[in-house]
Order: structure tokens, then sequence, then C-alpha cells
């Protein structure tokens, strides 16, 4: 079979049409010589003359005269397909989106998520995967409709920052560290500290802001995201520094007092969301995109909670 190059469309439909060259290249924007090496490829495809010389102008083939309806009816069918939009109605569907997201992200979004979705969306569902294993670039959105995670890492395609955070020190209620009057980053960095691993290589932030400041805790144990940090810590002499908005949400089922550092000390985190650049008029995903933040907006409002009243200083 030969090889179709549909660019040859519209310069077939103007050629049977206008049945002139220098017309036809007018038409369609090209140059006289470009519309002829067009004519040239399209006789070699067919195996035909197309435009026959009678006289000073052209006439069509008779296998040409043949095709002009075919052409015409395939013109239109691409321009109607161009022009059509896809309807998406969240309350008459049973998709499921797939969501890729850390497990921190998981934790703040799933929640309200899913009960904007049970009110809005009844028959929607949503699969959360973590990040971990995907794709790098565009690959990964053959697999997920968005990515939620953090500003600064690889995942490609089209981004829209959904909120802002900052780390925390979590530990158990009865850790010494709480009887003191004032709390200094050193002290910190001395305790035995639980720490998430996102894989070889990586820092996390606060990991990195402690090296910033020349100070080397020591890991006494490491697990995989930031999740299980609070559940560790508790009945330990362990700290661990994690985003804010889990660990309040964490911290009222667990006996775990949250520390807050003094704002120049503060370790900001981006949380964006990701998607591939073809899908951003997509009805679908336009819709699933706006439910994300909308209970992204509403998070701070969610977690207003008690923090033990002496933060973490220089």
């Amino acid at each position: 079979m030969k090889e179709v190059d549909l660019n040859l469309l519209p310069h077939l439909q103007a050629l049977l049409e206008l049945r002139n060259v220098s017309r036809a290249a007018e038409r369609v924007h090209l140059s006289q010589s470009a519309m002829s090496a067009a004519l040239a490829r399209l006789r070699h495809h067919f195996d035909d003359e197309l435009l026959v010389r009678q006289g000073r102008g052209y006439v069509l083939s008779s296998f040409a005269q043949n095709l002009a309806p075919a052409v015409q009816e395939a013109v239109a069918k691409v321009h109607e397909a161009m022009q059509m939009q896809f309807d998406f109605d969240p309350t008459d569907t049973d998709r499921t989106f797939v969501l890729a997201a850390s497990d921190y992200a998981t934790t703040v979004v799933m929640r309200p998520l899913r009960l904007l979705i049970t009110n809005q969306a009844p028959r929607v569902s949503i699969d959360f995967v973590p990040i971990a294993g995907l794709e790098t670039g565009l690959e990964a959105f053959g697999a997920v409709d968005a990515i939620v995670g953090p500003v600064g890492y690889n995942f490609g395609g089209s981004y829209r920052q959904l909120f802002r955070d900052e780390f925390v020190a979590v530990m158990d209620s009865h850790n010494p560290l709480l009887d003191r009057t004032e709390l200094t980053l050193r002290d910190i960095a001395a305790a035995p500290h639980a720490t998430g691993d996102f894989g070889t290589g990586i820092t996390t932030p606060p990991m990195q802001f402690l090296a910033d400041a020349g100070l080397s805790p020591t890991v006494a144990a490491r697990v995989s995201g930031w999740q299980v940090l609070p559940f560790l810590v508790e009945g330990t002499d362990l700290v661990a520094l994690v985003p804010r908005q889990l660990a309040l949400r964490l911290a009222s089922r667990l006996s775990v007092t949250v520390v807050e550092f003094v704002r120049e000390l503060e370790v900001p985190v981006v949380e964006a969301m990701y998607w591939h650049p073809l899908h951003t008029t997509d009805p679908a995903n336009t819709w699933l995109r706006s439910s994300i933040q909308q209970v992204c907006r509403e998070l701070r409002a969610e977690t207003k909670m008690e923090v033990h009243p002496i933060l973490i200083g220089a």
C-alpha cells in the first residue's frame, strides 16, 4: 500500500475544483512551484495525470472526474470532525479517571475530592495511582488523566499550581523536646530523624534545608514517602519533618504533636497539577482539573488545628 500524505488533500481538492495550478496555489497559500511539486506527487500516488492539457488550459482526466466527489466528501468530513466538540455531562457518566499522586497529595486531596464528586457526579470513579514508576515526560499521560505532584520534578505537560504548603516537625506528644521553653533548628537536627525516601539521588526539601544550614541530622529510620512518618514517630524519640497539611490531618488520630517553624525558617513545598497539552480543552479532563482545583482552594480552611505553642527558631 502506498504511503498517504494527508497534507496533500487540500491541494488535491483545489486542483480538482479549479483545474489551474496557479489559482490552486493561491487558494492554499502556496507558491506556484510548490503546487506544481504537489501535483507531481499526486500524479505519482494515483498513477494518473489528473489534469490533462487541453488547449491553453487543463481538464480532468477520467479518473480525476470520478475522484473529485470522493475528495470533496473527504474534505467535508475532515472539516466536520475538526469542528466537532465532545459534550461531557458529569452527572450522566460512569467514567473512571486515573489520577497519579504522591502519598502526601493522595492523603490531602482524596477525601475532599471524593466528597465533591459524590455530590456532582455520583457515578464517576477516581483511581489514585502512585507517581513512582510513571513514564517521564508526556508518555506518562498514556496511563493517567492528570498528575498531582510537587513543582520542580520532570512530570512534563501543561501544569497549574494548586497550593503551597510548608514543612513542620512531628514528634510523639511525650517527647522531651516539648518540655523546653524554646526550640531551635539545632535542637531539631540533633534529634534522631525518621525521613521519607523518594529514590536514589533525591534529597527532600527539609533535608536540603538542614544541609544548607550546616546541620547533619542522624537518620534513624527511613521509609518510602511521607505518609507513614507521623505513625512512625508515635511512641518513640524520633522527629520527622513532613508537609503541614499531611501532619495536621494525621495528628488528630495519633498521640503526636505538630511544631511549626518561625516564618524565616519555613521550608515550602508547592504542589501542582499536570496534564497532557492535547487535553487542555477536552471537556472531561477540564472538569476533572476544575474539581481538583476547587478542593485545593479549600484545603487551608479544613486544617486549622492546634499546634505546639513554641515555634522552632534559629
